[in-house]
């Protein structure tokens, strides 16, 4: 076999599949969204926040990871007719990225430490929140389509992206780099806030924002609430809100809830006096050791809001090692707990399905850091850094339309590496006949016809 050095001269791409992503970023109306909420540019020439913003969900799709990524995608000639705009250059998406920084924001927020405080939160620039509202915007025109989805799980946890930047602070992992806190809406498998942290940022350091961000993003559409944290979200604060049905900045009404409770001296005590006969099985796919499960009975810590919102339950796990072994601390067993206002359900019920978040909140950090662009930090800007996890949760967000849309139920929990294997990578050549553009692709069947027939018939639904 030998390569030839002349190239094609007709119009190839490897990407044939990708319009279906494109045609739902269009069909959703987040062109419009981003020229109602995202000014940013200085001049007329050049590309719009719109065009720049699809030009990023498309490297997140087609498998970028860096700005340098961009290259390639400028150099297929096929992807630029299909899509009707060429691509950036890695010089300029970085300059887009970049106008999304605001250095007072970071000044602000350091002057507002109290003696003491390391760690702070910024406010987002004025072009940042408008990016978020574009999401919200999508969050809202795929709950019209699927308006039969009454129920909403916000699954809430912070994630860490290693950076070995100057910039980046240290994290309690080791290492350095950031740690962003994420809510996903988890029966629509749909991320609904974000917000960008440095690396020394706790997550117990104001969760509550982040969830009120959640739940204003869900449509109104909506009726049953219910939500789901780690220790991180054992917050007072947050922990009063959801309890509080009269809440402001967010939904009327109940939210159960389940949280991870940080284990302390008088509830370990409780829970260990706990008598024989109240502890469960609580079976999983352990084989080392035996869990069981059990309900506190008279712990009441939030001894003030009694009288106001009534006692919360306590459940606790117990973990003993199999034949007598040890733990590798040297205990023999090990407590956890989780606090909730669900009290029918039974504990194990509750138990797993408070467990469930990690099939859904952790599985999106995987694919966001592993298989989108977001587990590399392109710049040393921290509103240009947010800029671009936020850009990758939108793509990620796009992804699940699309499957939800237009694709089959079998395809629902694609990843997107598999996406691309099935239908992004494919390769095609582009025929102009009779004053239209055709896409012939290397491999194509009428299930993928009717997939792009399905999004072109979607409506707009657009509000203005």
């Amino acid at each position: 076999m030998e390569y030839d050095a002349e190239p094609i001269q007709e119009k190839l791409t490897a990407l044939g599949g990708l319009p279906l992503l494109v045609e739902t970023y269009r069909a959703l109306g987040l062109a419009s969204s981003v020229n109602r909420n995202v000014s940013i540019k200085q001049r007329d020439r050049g590309f719009d926040e719109a065009t720049y913003l699809e030009s990023f969900v498309i490297l997140n799709a087609a498998g970028g990871e860096c700005l340098e990524d961009f290259d390639p995608l400028r150099q297929d000639e096929g992807l630029t007719a299909m899509i009707n705009h060429p691509m950036p250059s890695p010089e300029a998406a970085r300059k887009f990225l970049n106008a999304f920084h605001e250095e007072a924001r970071i000044v602000e927020a350091q002057q507002a430490l109290l003696p003491g405080q390391v760690s702070y939160i910024p406010e987002e620039s004025r072009a940042l929140q408008g990016l978020g509202k574009v999401n919200q915007d999508l969050i809202g025109q795929l709950g019209r389509r699927c308006a039969d989805q009454k129920i909403a799980t916000i699954d809430l946890d912070g994630t860490i992206i290693e950076s070995w930047k100057k910039q980046a602070q240290p994290t309690y992992q080791g290492g350095k780099g950031y740690q962003p806190i994420l809510a996903l809406w988890a029966e629509m498998d749909v991320l609904v806030a974000d917000e960008f942290r440095d690396g020394n940022v706790p997550g117990l350091q104001a969760p509550l924002r982040v969830t009120q961000r959640a739940f204003a993003a869900l449509p109104g559409t909506v009726t049953e609430y219910y939500f789901r944290g780690d220790s991180a979200c054992h917050e007072q604060q947050l922990v009063r809100w959801l309890r509080d049905e009269k809440r402001s900045a967010g939904p009327e009404g109940v939210i159960h809830f389940a949280i991870s409770v940080r284990m302390n001296p008088t509830l370990k005590k409780k829970i260990a006096a706990l008598p024989e006969s109240l502890w469960k099985p609580y079976p999983d796919n352990e084989t080392e050791s035996t869990k069981e499960c059990a309900d506190v009975s008279n712990y009441w810590p939030e001894a003030d809001e009694l009288k106001e919102y009534g006692p919360l339950r306590y459940v606790a796990i117990r973990i003993r090692k199999r034949q007598g072994e040890l733990f590798a601390d040297g205990n023999e067993v090990k407590h956890y707990a989780v606090v909730s206002n669900q009290w029918e359900w039974p504990a194990k019920k509750l138990l797993e399905w408070h467990r469930e978040k990690a099939g859904s909140i952790e599985a999106a950090h995987d694919v966001l850091k592993n298989e989108l662009a977001a587990g590399v930090m392109p710049c040393s800007r921290f509103g240009a850094n947010a800029a671009w996890l936020r850009m990758a949760v939108i793509t990620y967000n796009v992804l699940s339309a699309l499957k939800r849309l237009a694709l089959p139920a079998e395809l629902l929990t694609a990843r997107p590496k598999r996406m691309r294997f099935l239908i992004f990578h494919t390769a095609g050549r582009i025929v102009n006949h009779a004053r239209r553009m055709v896409v012939k692709l290397s491999r194509v069947t009428d299930q993928f016809l009717d997939w792009w027939r399905v999004l072109r018939q979607l409506p707009s639904l657009v509000e203005t």
